[in-house]
């Protein structure tokens, strides 16, 4: 059985918070260029990428090398992304996150947190 810290777990929580946000804003939207067309959605969906990767850096260093298999890094530079070179992201890669790389990103938090 793996340990999991309070304060780890209280990290992952919050991630997956951020995810349920971005899934519920996104639900209702079709494609990337609907998601480009309502600046509501982008900027709130932008906002929870930057609380998920934020996040990341609040986990011990011990818990992040026991599940290398999570892309911590890269949720790192994608929030660093969205933060500094915001007009610059490229919205047909965010859509493809959201629809394809949060999903199973969720599923893998949720095993974590439950074990």
């Amino acid at each position: 059985m793996q340990y999991l810290s309070e304060k780890d777990k209280f990290t992952l929580l919050a991630m997956l918070e951020a995810i349920d946000k971005i899934e519920i804003i996104s639900a209702e939207i079709k494609s990337a260029e609907e998601f480009e067309k309502d600046f509501r959605f982008f900027d709130a969906c932008m906002m929870n990428f930057i609380v998920l990767g934020e996040m990341t850096l609040r986990i011990s260093p011990a818990f992040l090398e026991k599940h290398s298999e999570v892309e911590w890094h890269k949720m790192r530079a994608f929030r660093n992304l969205v933060a500094h070179d915001y007009f610059g992201i490229d919205l047909a890669k965010v859509w493809d996150i959201i629809k394809l790389q949060l999903p199973p990103l969720k599923t893998k938090l949720k095993q974590i947190t439950e074990n």
